[in-house]
């Protein structure tokens, strides 16, 4: 399968082409912006994913040449450090595999990195890109209170009535500082995962998937060690400054990791209810208000486990070995 060199160029280009397009629509159609521009990711993903490594990075580069010469470079690294590097890095830890024997595992089977993992990993890049971009636009307390100035002078123009507390607006910026990083964090992990998740179905009904396809209302949760990283971002946003919002991303990207694994564990005990369907459907609905996400948030703390997938070695597989 990696001695065909043509194809894996030729579909790489073309991963690369189709992601450059999708981030292209999304500037052009502000709308739908986000998913658009999560959406990018899938190409690579699923070239990463049936294809291997090679196919993935010959699609990074693609997309990254593209971008710099359609828009600018600015443009092309921006959609490098969001879409493209965290793709293609997901796509390296799920082709990652070892035989079960160095695990203590029987010899027949191949173990395959941990779905809890690539969600940690997930969440760690996630926060790097946004803390980038942060410091890329001078991102701060003078940007979003210049924000929520232009805000209270648009709705003083609207309503002539309408005259601010200066209270109230000082709370709003302090609000706003640290709320903007948490939702972008939040967003951008569940879109991206939702991208792999897409791309592992996809790949799997094309029969060209390296790792087999996982269940993953009982394999996706948070790996142990995320939980002291999420405490760590809560306790940084006491901190005041640049440590706050770093703190308020952390807490984004990580309580996002959470709440997935949370809607996970709600799937595998829902399983084979009678009520299941509705259950989970008010449970999707109910998260748009603060306290049923925090629930949610809080069963994906309480069941946190690394759980490694074990196959039949298969002759022709050729899985990345974890060092």
């Amino acid at each position: 399968m990696y001695g065909l060199n043509q194809t894996v160029l030729t579909t790489g280009i073309i991963a690369g082409i189709m992601a450059t397009l999708l981030v292209m629509g999304a500037n052009a159609q502000p709308s739908f912006a986000s998913i658009l521009y999560a959406s990018s990711a899938l190409p690579v993903l699923v070239a990463g994913l049936g294809w291997g490594n090679r196919t993935a990075i010959i699609a990074i580069i693609t997309a990254a040449l593209l971008g710099a010469l359609l828009v600018s470079p600015l443009f092309a690294l921006a959609m490098a450090v969001f879409t493209l590097i965290p793709a293609g890095w997901l796509s390296h830890l799920a082709n990652l595999a070892r035989p079960a024997s160095e695990l203590g595992g029987p010899d027949h089977l191949m173990a395959w990195y941990p779905i809890s993992d690539i969600l940690l990993h997930l969440c760690t890049l996630v926060t790097l890109a946004v803390i980038i971009l942060g410091v890329v636009i001078g991102y701060g307390p003078e940007l979003t209170d210049r924000m929520v100035d232009l805000m209270a002078e648009n709705f003083r123009a609207s309503n002539s009535g309408f005259t601010p507390d200066a209270a109230s607006l000082a709370q709003s910026k302090k609000l706003i500082v640290l709320m903007l990083p948490f939702v972008q964090g939040g967003i951008w992990v569940t879109l991206l995962f939702a991208a792999f998740y897409f791309a592992v179905r996809l790949v799997s009904r094309s029969g060209r998937a390296l790792r087999p396809r996982e269940d993953m209302p009982s394999a996706l949760r948070m790996n142990r060690n995320a939980i002291f990283i999420f405490l760590a971002g809560i306790l940084l946003t006491f901190a005041g400054g640049v440590p706050a919002m770093i703190g308020a991303t952390i807490c984004g990207t990580f309580g996002a990791g959470f709440l997935l694994a949370g809607f996970a564990a709600l799937h595998f005990r829902t399983r084979g209810k009678d009520w299941r369907l509705p259950a989970l459907v008010l449970a999707y609905l109910s998260t748009m208000m603060l306290l049923p996400m925090i629930a949610v948030v809080i069963l994906g703390l309480a069941d946190t486990r690394r759980t490694i997938a074990l196959t039949p070695a298969r002759p022709n597989d050729k899985p990345e070995s974890q060092n």
